[in-house]
């Protein structure tokens, strides 16, 4: 196993490469937005070792969805909620399919119950 080096990061969508200035910038908000999602726990920042917030793209792309519809006239607790729900839902979604395949696959690929012939 090798050590992670700087450039490892570079796809790495978890990995909070961007000052809250920079995201800020870059969704064409200001730095009051992105705290207001923090404080409704939408996301979560990670801190710099000076306690900067520093934020991830996926938490990027997570600020979009909700400036989307904050611009479009829902409250900012309503879209964090709805947010919040449907990431809930999605991820049941997967772990219903994902039960639903090892079902198909335990039962040889059928569907359906067994019939017997009377």
């Amino acid at each position: 196993m090798t050590a992670d080096t700087p450039l490892d990061r570079i796809d790495d969508d978890d990995y909070p490469a961007y000052t809250m200035g920079r995201a800020a910038e870059m969704l064409g908000t200001t730095p009051a937005f992105l705290r207001a999602l923090g404080e409704a726990r939408l996301i979560t920042p990670l801190r710099s070792e000076g306690g900067h917030r520093r934020y991830s793209r996926y938490q990027l792309r997570i600020a979009a969805r909700a400036r989307e519809m904050v611009d479009q006239g829902t409250s900012i607790e309503a879209t964090c909620r709805i947010i919040i729900l449907e990431d809930q839902l999605e991820e049941a979604q997967r772990i219903n399919d994902e039960l639903r395949r090892g079902q198909a696959g335990a039962s040889g690929g059928r569907t359906g119950s067994a019939r017997t012939a009377e």
